[in-house]
């Protein structure tokens, strides 16, 4: 089979996989009737009534012309979801628009495919080039669709492209843009330190007044795509000056606006805006976001560095610790404007992961563990049975967010992204990376005194979650998103797997009876939990152009593992 044919029907089997867990589609038998035609497969069922569909078992079956029934090797996720579109409900531009994504994603996952390393040479690479080997959300399945790159910009910015590349930098008129930092440091202390003496004489060098304008880098399809164009006017106004290309070399990470510096790794990783649509949302960055990173980054630390449970567990918190705003100057102001129009300028600055390391640590994205063959490399180069090390891991990412969620109320979007894992210099499992704050930090609507005073106190911009829904966070991100896909790698019976899940919740619960009352609101051993379908969302969604990010809607109940797992330990 051609790598194209391979990659294609592992595409469509996770088509069918994810559209029968979310209960999108209800397969009787294993087979899917769709009006005039069905599809059979072989399937098995996993925790949380997930269903894995081989890639090499699904047919189509249509009527033939002389009344018998004809049957053939289906590989093309695009004709399925043409052939399920009336039963999905799905109108003809949406059937389009994720086409159009799954296109994408099957040529993205093609390249990769021919391009793939083996594991063990994946693990000598630095964290920062390990990012663009890994394959994508786990249940997303349009997870690289990127409408706005061309197949040109794919290749030159996707992570897998695994290409360096150089930010160009703008000087954007001050009172347009405006400067955010942690208190201990100032916008000259930032910009300095990410261009180096030589860069900043010649940047300055450009403009005649240097300190009236805010300086930002730019990612440069942003900068030709959009500030070209929809910034036009302050281009030629000299309102925004274009200074020119940063002397350090990037490459992307899997969410591919954040950039890693890989000339400089003591320097700080970017976040920038793209106006492309990935995974069910345009990828610009909020003026909230911008304007509020640097006071809940402090505001965390202050957390972070007065509790004795995160300085024993080792748990690093990677602060976003400036940022600069830039507000369209008509459209932020304007009603019921498309969000991708006026998320389009601006830039937030985080701590990097390497300065965090002690010799002979190891860090990786947690989405690795869900790259074929790499997690059992891990173990292997660990010399620890499957059970020692993925009791590690558990234990490494369930106890500090199971203490922020009980002590503090506070809960982070804990997905393959979002966490690294760092390992110590045997090979296991050790302390826990957590980063991208400001989008995705919630804190309970009942207030907790340990959390002290929100940064945000009067202008609101952590959302307030009840119990039972800060605890979602975790189960999908989590448990959903990473954990039970390891579970179907089958390292372990997975009696097993969510035994030793359950045991780190039992363990916390029997630990902290004082949060007994909190434990019960978040029920993370509750016989079920809501369903949120993400691919469900993305074709209700359509694409219609919105002013804001809705949220996703829940559809039914599904149930949990950790309910009727025996705890280990």
């Amino acid at each position: 089979m051609s790598v194209w044919n391979r990659c294609s029907a592992e595409l469509l089997a996770k088509l069918i996989s994810q559209f029968c867990t979310e209960n999108l589609l209800q397969p009787v038998d294993n087979r899917l009737d769709l009006g005039t035609l069905s599809y059979t497969f072989t399937a098995t069922r996993g925790a949380f009534g997930s269903w894995r569909v081989a890639p090499d078992s699904v047919r189509r079956t249509t009527a033939g012309i002389l009344g018998n029934d004809e049957s053939e090797v289906a590989v093309d996720p695009v004709q399925f979801l043409v052939d399920a579109a009336d039963v999905l409900g799905l109108d003809g531009p949406t059937v389009a628009g994720y086409v159009a994504e799954l296109a994408s994603t099957l040529a993205a996952d093609v390249r990769m495919a021919s391009t793939a390393v083996a594991p063990a040479e994946l693990l000598d690479l630095h964290h920062s080039r390990v990012e663009g080997h890994l394959t994508g959300h786990p249940l997303l399945v349009a997870n690289k669709g990127r409408l706005g790159f061309s197949a040109e910009d794919s290749l030159r910015y996707a992570p897998e492209a695994r290409t360096p590349l150089r930010l160009t930098w703008l000087a954007v008129r001050r009172g347009l843009a405006e400067f955010r930092g942690t208190p201990d440091l100032s916008e000259h202390s930032v910009v300095g330190r990410e261009l180096g003496p030589d860069a900043l004489e010649t940047f300055r060098g450009q403009l005649v007044d240097p300190d009236s304008y805010v300086w930002l880098p730019c990612h440069p399809w942003q900068l030709d795509h959009v500030v070209r164009t929809q910034w036009a006017r302050e281009l030629a106004a000299g309102e925004i000056v274009v200074l020119g290309e940063g002397p350090d070399e990037y490459l992307p990470t899997q969410s591919i606006r954040t950039m890693v510096n890989i000339t400089q790794t003591l320097r700080y990783q970017v976040k920038l805006p793209l106006k492309i649509l990935n995974t069910s949302v345009y990828r610009g960055i909020p003026e909230h976001c911008t304007l509020a990173a640097p006071m809940v980054t402090q505001w965390l630390r202050g957390l972070w560095y007065r509790d004795e449970v995160l300085g024993r567990l080792g748990t690093e918190l990677l602060g976003e610790v400036a940022s600069v705003t830039v507000r369209h100057p008509q459209l932020s102001s304007a009603p019921g404007i498309p969000y991708q129009w006026t998320e389009t300028l601006g830039c937030i600055w985080r701590d990097p992961v390497d300065p965090r390391l002690q010799p002979g640590e190891t860090v990786w994205p947690l989405a690795a563990v869900l790259h074929p063959g790499l997690v059992e490399e891990m173990i292997a180069r660990s010399g620890a049975d499957a059970r020692t090390w993925v009791s590690h891991l558990l234990g490494t990412l369930l106890r500090p967010l199971l203490h922020l969620m009980h002590h503090y109320g506070i809960t982070v979007n804990p997905h393959g992204e979002n966490l690294a894992v760092i390992c110590s210099p045997e090979g296991l499992p050790a302390r826990l990376v957590i980063k991208d704050l400001v989008d995705d930090i919630n804190v309970s609507t009942e207030q907790v005194l340990a959390r002290g005073i929100e940064p945000d106190s009067h202008d609101r911009v952590l959302p307030r979650k009840p119990w039972h829904i800060l605890r979602q966070y975790l189960v999908d991100a989590l448990l959903l998103g990473v954990l039970n896909p390891l579970a179907d790698l089958e390292l372990l019976p997975p009696e097993e797997f969510w035994g030793l899940t359950r045991g780190e919740v039992d363990l916390y619960t029997t630990t902290h009876p004082e949060y007994a009352d909190r434990l019960t609101a978040t029920a993370l051993t509750a016989e079920t939990f809501a369903r949120y379908p993400l691919n469900g969302y993305r074709l209700t969604l359509g694409y219609t152009d919105l002013d804001t990010r809705p949220p996703i809607p829940t559809t039914g109940r599904i149930p949990n593992p950790l309910h009727t797992a025996e705890p280990l330990h």
